[in-house]
């Protein structure tokens, strides 16, 4: 029997306040500032589930303790010390993950789409966690590309440096995501350095505040490193300066209003941001029905239609298609949609799409919905009326107080309709236009004015080559989707944290995500300039021309005999001269099978413009240049794990000499491991002292 559910009535006075954390305590606005509270209601139920208000709170006073107790407990660890944080605090929310579904649940979010979000923002601490370790160094600053020399003698050079910026990172979070939304852009800037200040959207930020409650008892993170707002933040801007920086995530409209604030404009706040995006999926001509690309593009479409109700940054908005496959790609949309969505509450059994987030979210959908059918699309697949849902009790019908719209799919006779290019739709809705030819997919692409993301689907190489490189500069994403890597993708609407998360133009021309490239975005790139010492004393790693110890020489002691406790930057060793003979040479080819005619035939050799005749091989030379300078009994080294940067420049003949100069030139302790990693600059020369190669070895140390 179909009966209609009526919402539990509740007032603002009998619910709490979603609390604010700042400076490293629990606030809630005096009992006065409930007359002035927003209320947040259950999303499938209406049902009052708390209130939102800062009236009251110092906003002066957040960011001051963030510049202060913040930076000044954060400049106390190494990215690799922040790194291990993130992990250790990835582990406990980790094992929380069913107490946050609860919240999740009462946004309208499903079970699969609590994991996207929870999930994925837990996924987010692990990654950085883990690429902080192995991508950074483990100190506080970052060099930026190789030393330039400015002068004859080599006294004076130059290079870039990264160091966090001193000020605070303000993170103003949209509503469909409000755990992923605030973990992403926490991750970077913790690993930087930097304070977070955190505002999540009024609807759903009970759940953002509900994880910032179990980090806070987790006892993890040092003070000051996270504060959290709930509710407004008018007047937030008037305290930022150059020091600071606004990652924003939210509507067009409010991130223009944020960026033409005067402390951005000419105060030098720095704004990035993501913002709305008509994301496209392409499908290519040979993706005819029957065809896995087909199913491919076919499933991607609904599911980002359907998962967290459309309400994703990244769903596809735009299904172009081949104009003779228009009605064969809305049918399968259709048909896959009501074969597979069971619309209802997220807490009822078998329900696979939830409700929008709010009713205010509703009426705005519906009415972009509405003015796309009067400026002509088509409804191919839905409607516009108040759906029949699954209740949390199992009983079916109407919600009064509910949020859900059933998916709605759109066809469009006129394929140059301003408003499927222009009007973003933010819910379960998308609509399916034809192309000519490909030429004419990437213009229909390139019309919603930039986007984070864009799917081809196709199993032709030269059709993707086309489409990717016509549509890449209007996107910050593209997923090539085929038969391939259908079953194992990650998907047309997720994000991950190791790739760019952002876009051009319409969608905001901010980035984040990215792996280290979102750190970087926390830290300002400085241009040092001085002595080779003097470098070598700001960055912590030795340059070409500072100054070396011979520890043979001085201490009587082998670089290679000292532990990572006592190895210093610029210990190094210096080895005797060893000769080259033809015969070293011919037998080195005939054991490696390396038989070149540079190493073999002494008139082709001669009669090439970089050699002198027959040569010694590059690594004949370099398996010589380890016995110049190993020391050969068990101690502190305990592997070496590679070469990196290795160029070979003068060529060595027979008769010549060389000879290795290592020196220690970057010691990264690891701080869960008896061990570390030691990178040392090694110059082979020969007997005229001019350079044969250079190449940095790297070795495992003990302590």
């Amino acid at each position: 029997m179909t009966t209609t559910a009526t919402a539990p009535q509740a007032t603002v006075d009998t619910v709490e306040t979603v609390p604010s954390f700042i400076m490293d305590s629990w606030w809630t606005p005096d009992a006065g500032a409930a007359a002035s509270a927003t209320p947040v209601r259950d999303a499938s139920t209406g049902e009052v589930l708390a209130k939102v208000s800062t009236e009251g709170l110092d906003l002066a006073a957040v960011v001051d303790y963030g510049r202060t107790t913040g930076q000044k407990e954060l400049g106390q660890f190494t990215f690799h010390q922040r790194a291990l944080k993130l992990k250790e605090l990835a582990q406990y929310l980790n094992a929380r993950r069913e107490h946050f579904y609860a919240f999740s649940a009462q946004t309208g979010a499903t079970k699969v789409d609590s994991m996207i979000d929870i999930d994925g923002g837990i996924g987010v601490l692990f990654t950085f966690g883990s690429k902080g370790r192995r991508e950074l160094p483990n100190s506080q600053v970052v060099v930026d590309g190789p030393m330039e020399v400015l002068s004859k003698d080599g006294s004076f050079a130059g290079e870039h440096i990264y160091t966090r910026i001193p000020g605070v990172a303000v993170q103003i979070n949209a509503f469909n995501f409000p755990v992923w939304g605030m973990l992403e852009k926490f991750a970077p800037a913790f690993l930087a350095g930097v304070p977070t200040i955190v505002k999540p959207a009024t609807p759903t930020g009970y759940v953002a505040a509900a994880v910032v409650k179990a980090i806070v008892e987790s006892n993890i993170l040092p003070k000051g490193s996270l504060q959290l707002i709930s509710g407004s933040v008018r007047g937030l801007l008037d305290v930022l300066d150059y020091r600071d920086l606004v990652a924003f995530t939210g509507s067009a409209s409010t991130a223009l209003s944020l960026k033409s604030h005067p402390n951005v404009v000419q105060g030098g706040v720095r704004f990035t941001s993501e913002t709305d995006s008509l994301n496209a999926a392409i499908l290519g001509p040979d993706a005819v029905e029957g065809t896995p690309e087909f199913d491919a593009f076919v499933k991607s479409v609904v599911t980002e239609m359907t998962a967290k109700a459309g309400q994703k940054c990244t769903a596809i908005r735009r299904a172009i298609v081949p104009q003779e496959l228009v009605a064969a790609v809305s049918a399968a949309i259709g048909k896959r949609i009501s074969e597979r969505v069971v619309l209802g509450d997220p807490r009822a059994d078998g329900v696979t799409m939830g409700a929008l987030a709010s009713v205010e979210q509703l009426k705005d959908v519906r009415a972009a919905v509405q003015t796309m059918l009067d400026n002509g699309g088509e409804l191919a697949y839905g409607t516009l009326d108040s759906p029949s849902v699954t209740s949390a009790d199992g009983s079916t019908g109407v919600v009064d107080g509910g949020a859900f719209m059933a998916p709605v799919l759109l066809n469009w006779q006129d394929p140059e309709a301003e408003e499927v290019h222009s009007l973003e739709a933010f819910g379960p809705v998308s609509s399916v236009i034809g192309y000519k030819d490909l030429p004419d997919a990437v213009r229909l692409a390139a019309r919603g004015g930039g986007s984070l993301v864009a799917s081809v689907c196709t199993n032709d190489p030269a059709v993707a080559r086309e489409l990717v490189t016509g549509i890449a500069a209007h996107h910050g994403r593209v997923l090539m989707l085929n038969r391939e890597d259908a079953r194992s993708s990650t998907g047309h609407g997720s994000p991950v944290p190791h790739l760019v998360h952002g876009g051009p133009g319409r969608a905001g021309g901010g980035e984040e995500l990215g792996g280290i490239r979102s750190v970087m975005h926390h830290m300002q790139r400085t241009a040092i300039q001085g002595s080779p010492n003097m470098l070598t004393a700001v960055t912590g790693v030795w340059h070409a021309g500072a100054d070396r110890n011979f520890t043979v020489e001085t201490e009587g002691t082998h670089p290679f005999r000292k532990s990572l406790e006592t190895l210093r930057i610029g210990d190094a060793v210096r080895s005797d001269l060893r000769q080259v003979t033809l015969e070293d040479i011919t037998a080195f080819a005939n054991s490696t099978g390396d038989t070149f005619y540079a190493h073999t035939n002494h008139e082709a050799a001669e009669a090439n413009p970089f050699f002198p005749g027959i040569v010694a091989h590059g690594y004949l030379l370099l398996a010589w240049g380890a016995g110049l300078f190993v020391e050969p009994a068990p101690g502190p080294v305990l592997a070496n794990y590679g070469l990196e940067n290795l160029r070979f420049i003068t060529p060595v003949a027979a008769g010549d000499s060389i000879r290795v100069t290592l020196t220690a030139k970057k010691i990264t302790p690891r701080e869960t491991d008896e061990y570390g990693e030691v990178a040392w600059d090694a110059v082979l020369t020969n007997q005229n002292d001019e350079i044969v190669a250079t190449y940095d070895v790297l070795t495992l140390v003990a302590k």
